[in-house]
């Protein structure tokens, strides 16, 4: 058994983006991040996710369209202040994009749901095993018809946001994180 690669899954957690500071991962390991996403269960090999990268300069258009969103969603200017704010906090953010093939023969869309949540966990235990912290963001700005136009090609669904960076130092140990339903409650037998 590797001990190791099973401390790192359980080990992991969601780190926020006010907790994240540079370096974030640079193209090799964005690429092997990738890699282990590419590695989820996927019935017909149809690959219904897509990870959209938005660094640099980028961060401050994606700012910008928070604001917007902010701003349809009837926030006033300190709301929209906080939310331009939030997109510049993570050193990187990846939007996740699923694309359903509806209406193929094979692969209901609850299986393609479930690659799709596969290749999530993946890309995020493999930042975890790279050194960097994560956590997948969604919300109301996930169903923002702006940000879905801006993320997302016809056919597509933007599912959210992955806050990306290196967790930032600090001199309190993390506390246990102990799993809101213990395995008793998740892991169940049937028959006889």
């Amino acid at each position: 058994m590797n001990e190791q690669a099973l401390a790192l899954l359980r080990a992991r957690a969601s780190v926020g983006p006010k907790y994240l500071v540079d370096p974030a991962p640079d193209d090799a390991q964005l690429a092997l991040m990738v890699d282990a996403a590419l590695h989820a269960p996927d019935h017909a090999g149809l690959v219904p996710f897509r990870f959209k990268v938005v660094r640099g300069e980028a961060r401050a258009a994606m700012a910008r369209l928070y604001g917007e969103a902010a701003r349809r969603a009837g926030k006033d200017d300190a709301g929209i202040a906080m939310d331009e704010e939030r997109a510049l906090k993570p050193p990187m953010t990846v939007a996740v994009v699923v694309r359903l093939d509806l209406g193929h023969p094979q692969v209901p869309a609850h299986e393609q749901w479930a690659c799709a949540g596969g290749a999530l966990t993946n890309f995020l235990n493999a930042a975890k095993a790279l050194g960097f912290g994560g956590k997948m963001l969604s919300g109301a700005k996930a169903r923002d018809p702006g940000l879905i136009a801006a993320f997302c090609e016809p056919g597509e669904m933007l599912l959210g946001w992955i806050a990306l960076g290196t967790p930032a130092p600090s001199d309190k140990p993390p506390k246990p994180r102990a799993p809101k339903a213990g395995a008793e409650a998740a892991l169940q037998f049937w028959g006889g």
